[in-house]
């Protein structure tokens, strides 16, 4: 086992037992709701047992949180949200979710709009965006429209549409489903 695997797993077991203390459980509590004995649980909490799989599924259910949460990374990626640029597409985003489905995301467009008759993408789904600085220039089908900072947009995006900054940057934060975030954040990865 590596040092980074150990500390993993340090971390893991304290996130148990605080947890367990955080409910008012003791081990005899936890251990019949997870359906494990008493002295097990204590041996995993201690660092004296290994943690298998399944019960560690068992514990996270019983202690009503996720895998993901008892094993998240202690470092601060988990908080701090870095900006992605795209410098070809003129585009830094912030993606503000981590949940799968909806996307939230800020973002600071430079490109300018497209030219009238320029190739518009449609894809599934709807999106939304609220301007929050600048002006956006939202082509949607034939429409050319002007989204002023402290306004907002909604749309299907199966009509072809694209957008860009008018004038200078604007930051946007915007709302997409599966469909949108794969197409206008494929930069944020």
């Amino acid at each position: 086992m590596t040092q980074e695997d150990s500390d993993l797993d340090n971390l893991v077991r304290q996130r148990i037992r605080g947890l367990r203390a955080a409910l008012g459980w003791s081990l005899d509590e936890l251990a019949a709701r997870c359906y494990l004995s008493p002295s097990s649980l204590s041996r995993i909490e201690t660092g004296h047992r290994r943690i298998s799989l399944d019960q560690l599924a068992a514990i996270a259910r019983a202690l009503g949180t996720s895998l993901d949460q008892l094993v998240e990374s202690p470092s601060d990626d988990d908080v701090v949200i870095r900006p992605r640029h795209d410098p070809d597409r003129g585009i830094t985003t912030w993606v503000l979710s981590r949940e799968p489905g909806i996307t939230v995301a800020r973002m600071r467009i430079t490109r300018p709009a497209p030219a009238s008759g320029a190739q518009l993408k449609a894809h599934p789904g709807r999106d939304w965006f609220t301007v929050l600085s600048g002006t956006i220039v939202l082509l949607l089908g034939d429409r050319r429209i002007i989204v002023a900072a402290g306004q907002a947009a909604e749309f299907s995006t199966m009509i072809p549409h694209a957008f860009g900054a008018q004038d200078g940057p604007a930051e946007v934060l915007g709302i997409f489903d599966p469909d949108g975030r794969r197409t206008h954040l494929r930069a944020a990865g």
